[in-house]
């Protein structure tokens, strides 16, 4: 097996060229699954992952029709019923890339500049899921796989995932696996080998609002008819108390507390406040919630954010009106073991609490998903965890991201199987944002490292 192993990473860097030539290929198609006029391209490029699996030696590729875009999934289980099973996930949908004008080169014709290669889906996660092609296909090309594999790969991700809830209940079967691994979550920076190990839940709900029939004269009515813009304003700023924590009544009562063993190998990664400055761009940090440290409060700890707010007059110059309505879009981030459903029952009974007679309010929730989190000491982690040791010659760090992937959850609940959390993008990668690239490095590192994680796995 040690032989296989550097038999498998010498064709991996043999066929560096030709991995980056694929890679670019992949981020040239526009799968953007947000909007309707990219559907041809959504099928065009589940057809190329289907591809990619076949030549590297995966068998049983399917694209899978859902409701919305294609699954496509591929299979390799020669290794035996005594071996384990991996499940690879990945999606192949990327965001829009506006604003155009903010990108220094085409967001669907990739541009290699220094170590990076920008495109739009070069990191998030187009990168990540040729990484776990070319590992396998490095496998295969010079041997017997030690693990057997599945993938599934899907194309509404970024979309929030609609019909894949649907899809791992209909294929339960087929997904059995003993393990779970999820390349799409990344690293503190390039020189520091990281596992995720905990993802944040969600959810996201919009308050409206609304007091007189319409927008009245703001010098004849002022003063009188209360304003739904203030009472929001208000309500807004009644959610947080002068400690950081958030008002929401019991809104807490299900958060797992974390440990000292937990909070001392959190605080251990290599971030600081002054790496939030630099990372955001702001004047100063947000003290928030106390006494939580910036890395805790980031990843381990619930939030909860005013993502935007609409009423009365936005528009150039000035006209004097008392909005009749106004509206927040409003998320919380959630850790293990709180419930979006819960917590939708808390923000209502706060808003119940608080609301003036004055005026009306109603609230949607938009989405939900529940925290996740990983035995930082299973199988599976271990195994992640020499791996990167080995390629990037230090210790691994252990981290609980503050974003959500909402999979990890349906899987660890539907599939009763735990999750291994990777990925090579940074946070200087612009995932989501203009001029997204990925460090080409750090993703030939990641081809490597997940080499000698499914044979340390096996």
């Amino acid at each position: 097996m040690a032989d296989h192993q550097v038999e498998a990473i010498q064709y991996a860097h043999t066929h560096q060229d030709q991995f980056l030539q694929e890679l670019e290929a992949f981020c040239e198609i526009p799968s953007i699954s947000t909007d309707p006029q990219y559907a041809a391209e959504m099928q065009k490029c589940a057809n190329w992952v289907a591809n990619r699996l076949q030549t590297a030696g995966i068998e049983h590729v399917t694209v899978y029709p859902t409701q919305g875009h294609p699954v496509v999934y591929g299979d390799y289980l020669k290794a035996g019923d005594d071996a384990p099973t991996v499940l690879i996930y990945g999606h192949y949908d990327v965001q829009p890339a506006e604003p155009l004008d903010k990108w220094s080169t085409d967001p669907f014709k990739p541009e290699i500049k220094g170590e990076n290669l920008y495109a739009r889906g070069a990191t998030d996660m187009k990168a990540q899921v040729m990484a776990t092609i070319k590992a396998v296909e490095s496998i295969l090309k010079t041997g017997a796989l030690p693990v057997n594999v599945k993938f599934m790969i899907e194309g509404e991700e970024e979309i929030g995932s609609p019909n894949l809830d649907e899809f791992i209940q209909t294929h339960r079967d087929q997904l059995a696996c003993d393990v779970f691994l999820n390349p799409d979550t990344g690293m503190i920076n390039a020189d520091t080998p990281t596992i995720t190990y905990g993802l944040r839940g969600l959810a996201y709900f919009e308050i409206r609002l609304r007091g007189a029939r319409s927008d009245l004269h703001s010098g004849v009515f002022g003063g009188v008819v209360h304003n739904p813009a203030q009472v929001l304003c208000e309500l807004i700023a009644g959610m947080h108390d002068g400690e950081g924590r958030v008002t929401l009544p019991g809104f807490y009562d299900s958060v797992r507390a974390l440990g000292e063993e937990e909070r001392a190998e959190l605080n251990r990664l290599p971030m600081n406040e002054e790496t939030f400055l630099e990372l955001s761009g702001a004047p100063q940090l947000w003290k928030g919630e106390r006494p939580y440290t910036a890395v805790e409060r980031q990843g381990a700890r619930p939030t909860l954010e005013i993502n935007g707010i609409i009423s009365g007059f936005t528009g150039e110059g000035s006209k004097t009106v008392l909005p009749a309505a106004a509206m927040a879009k409003i998320s919380m981030r959630l850790v293990p073991d709180q419930d979006p459903v819960e917590v939708g029952n808390q923000l209502r009974a706060y808003l119940q609490a608080n609301t003036p007679p004055t005026v009306t309010w109603e609230i949607s929730e938009l989405t939900g998903s529940k925290a996740s989190i990983s035995d930082r000491h299973s199988a599976g982690v271990q195994a992640l965890s020499q791996a990167l040791e080995k390629v990037w010659g230090k210790r691994v760090v252990y981290k609980r991201e503050g974003g959500s992937v909402p999979v990890v959850t349906q899987m660890q609940q539907i599939l009763n199987v735990d999750a291994v959390n990777t990925g090579f993008s940074t946070p200087g990668d612009n995932m989501h944002g203009p001029d997204e690239k990925t460090h080409l490095p750090s993703w030939r590192k990641g081809i490597d490292a997940l080499i000698y994680f499914f044979f340390n796995f096996s």
